[in-house]
């Protein structure tokens, strides 16, 4: 196992884990590299909803409107 891998155990639910047997067959793919992408697309999207989270409940995070936004994207387009 290269040195930037980890091995960590889980439990899976029989049905997550039929279903995970029959993609990776299908896919031809280890379970492993199944479960470390699906973790990591998860990851990506937590933590994206977390910063966005966090921008929402910034009292000193300036909104504007759509129509707002659609002029000053429009402004730079003009100014490229």
């Amino acid at each position: 196992m290269p040195a930037s891998q980890r091995t960590t155990s889980i439990r899976l639910s029989s049905t997550i884990a039929k279903r995970l047997d029959r993609l990776a067959r299908v896919m031809d793919r280890p379970k492993s590299q199944l479960i470390n992408k699906a973790l990591e697309e998860y990851l990506e999207d937590y933590e994206d909803y977390l910063v966005a989270a966090g921008r929402l409940n910034d009292k000193n995070d300036t909104i504007i409107s759509e129509k707002e936004m659609r002029k000053k994207l429009a402004k730079s387009l003009l100014l490229s």
